[in-house]
């Protein structure tokens, strides 16, 4: 975890939270909140909903971490293994910061939509036409569970941490600095729709991702010396 900085990942969360993220799930986040908030709840119990959605999110995305930790542990025998994980993480991190750059179809290729499989389909029918606020929770780590670059970005910084706990760590503070974008995503419709600002978030993310792949890379060269 020491070549792992948390202020990174919350900087890199952030800003792909206002721009990837936004394009990517706020289309869902637009539906459930139309379709499964009633106008005549309260303030209240609609902020509730809204926050439920957003820690199923985030609980997803902590058991994605804590397993993708346990599948780095299971390869950090020795110094060299050390290296070469931290080496094949800060490659794959570049390879994504250039995906999302639309410089390459990285991202692309080895992307599978979860979201046109049936079991998924049959269970967010399910949830969207709930109104229980249970419903929120479990469409939110249902959602989770959908393919984004960035969710492939910290799931392979999870798995450099080479533990369960700190893989889990790392998905955790990334699902938390997500939370204030989508969160306010109904409040501020018109300033998200604006592929400009959009744009301009994923690339400053995306430039951190690159540098910080680059940073990895140099880390991992210590291993070999």
């Amino acid at each position: 975890m020491e070549n792992i900085s948390l202020l990174s990942i919350i900087t890199i969360a952030i800003l792909g939270s206002f721009g990837h993220c936004v394009g990517m799930c706020g289309g869902i986040v637009i539906a459930y909140s139309s379709t499964k908030v009633q106008t005549g709840w309260s303030k209240g119990k609609q902020m509730l909903s809204h926050v439920l959605y957003s820690f199923g999110r985030v609980v997803t995305y902590t058991l994605l971490g804590a397993l993708f930790g346990f599948v780095g542990s299971v390869v950090t025998f020795n110094k060299t293994t050390n290296g070469l994980l931290l080496l094949i993480t800060g490659i794959l991190m570049i390879l994504v910061g250039l995906s999302l750059l639309g410089k390459l179809k990285f991202l692309t290729a080895i992307e599978h939509s979860v979201s046109k499989q049936a079991w998924y389909q049959r269970s967010f029918k399910r949830l969207i036409a709930s109104n229980t606020l249970l419903s929120f929770f479990l469409l939110g780590m249902l959602n989770g569970l959908l393919p984004c670059g960035f969710v492939y970005f910290f799931a392979i910084t999870a798995a450099s941490t080479g533990s369960i706990l700190y893989g889990a760590l790392v998905m955790l503070v990334f699902g938390l600095s997500t939370i204030p974008a989508l969160f306010s995503l109904g409040f501020f419709v018109g300033l998200f729709k604006q592929s400009d600002f959009r744009n301009l978030m994923v690339k400053f993310a995306s430039i951190l991702v690159l540098g910080y792949g680059v940073y990895i890379i140099y880390l991992s060269l210590k291993y070999f010396y």
